[in-house]
């Protein structure tokens, strides 16, 4: 008689695993493959952040708020919209009922306090009501010869009349330290060489509006550096395939790892893994 779990009948067929790039999924092999597979593979869930929600509310207001006619585009019409798209984010995701418990009430009030002051940030960076965006939360991608797919979701595109194509993403936090601008903007790259491969236009701007002290981070790229990205994300795929193949998601501890929600199972930390699951790329 076979051991438990080990029989012909009890065999555990393999998690089928899509070959798809998204620029967050990238970040997260780039800063910890560990982290990435937690996400990825295991799908591990993570408590709900405050400052994460505050982010994915300001960016729906904001889709919301294009979606009104130009005149209608004001901060007091923003502000309107908050309550609703609040309420709908509670609906669709369960796990944010606790975010503000009963006795937290003037927590959530001053966190939605924080949310109209970013959205006055917005409207001192630039006026809505002359901006007519050829689409918003636009998902884009495109699949290479050898099957991986790149792409994610652009928070708005512009098309000039003279067809020039402007990438926008809202950040709601501070804009970042010199340093680590190119590391910011990685994100763009990546939106721009989806974007250049399925439109055949090379971007002519890409833009990082920071809502969190009404900063703009701009870049012009050109065919070769998207190239190059392009380059470096094959081999950032290359690598997720061979961490599949040898079942190894090294953790890689760094400054990042105080915001991490998974440190009771990271080795860093004295924690234990669950078992990675049987792994086969989808063909």
């Amino acid at each position: 008689m076979d051991e438990a779990g080990t029989g012909p009948d009890t065999a555990v067929a393999p998690l089928t695993y899509r070959r798809s790039l998204s620029p967050s999924r990238a970040g997260d092999f780039q800063t910890c493959p560990l982290l990435y597979r937690f996400r990825t593979i295991d799908k591990l869930p993570e408590p709900a952040d405050p400052v994460m929600v505050r982010g994915t509310l300001v960016h729906a207001v904001l889709e919301d708020l294009f979606g009104e006619a130009a005149p209608g585009r004001t901060l007091d019409r923003a502000v309107e919209l908050l309550p609703a798209e609040w309420e709908k984010l509670r609906t669709d995701e369960p796990r944010l009922a606790d975010l503000f418990s009963a006795d937290r009430a003037a927590d959530e009030t001053a966190w939605l306090a924080s949310c109209v002051e970013l959205l006055g940030t917005y409207f001192g960076m630039e006026d809505p009501r002359w901006v007519e965006p050829a689409s918003r939360e636009e998902r884009v991608s495109y699949e290479l010869p050898s099957g991986v797919t790149f792409g994610g979701i652009v928070d708005r595109l512009d098309i000039a009349p003279d067809g020039r194509i402007r990438v926008v993403d809202y950040k709601t936090g501070k804009s970042p330290h010199p340093r680590y601008e190119d590391k910011a903007m990685f994100q763009m790259r990546f939106y721009a060489l989806v974007i250049w491969r399925t439109r055949g236009v090379l971007p002519t701007l890409l833009q990082l509006m920071y809502l969190g002290d009404g900063s703009f981070l701009t870049y012009e790229p050109d065919e070769q550096e998207l190239i190059a990205t392009e380059r470096k994300l094959l081999a950032l795929w290359g690598a997720i395939e061979r961490a599949i193949e040898l079942r190894d998601f090294p953790p890689r501890k760094s400054g990042l790892c105080g915001w991490c929600a998974h440190q009771a199972r990271c080795p860093e930390f004295g924690g234990t893994p669950p078992e990675l699951p049987l792994l086969q790329l989808a063909t």
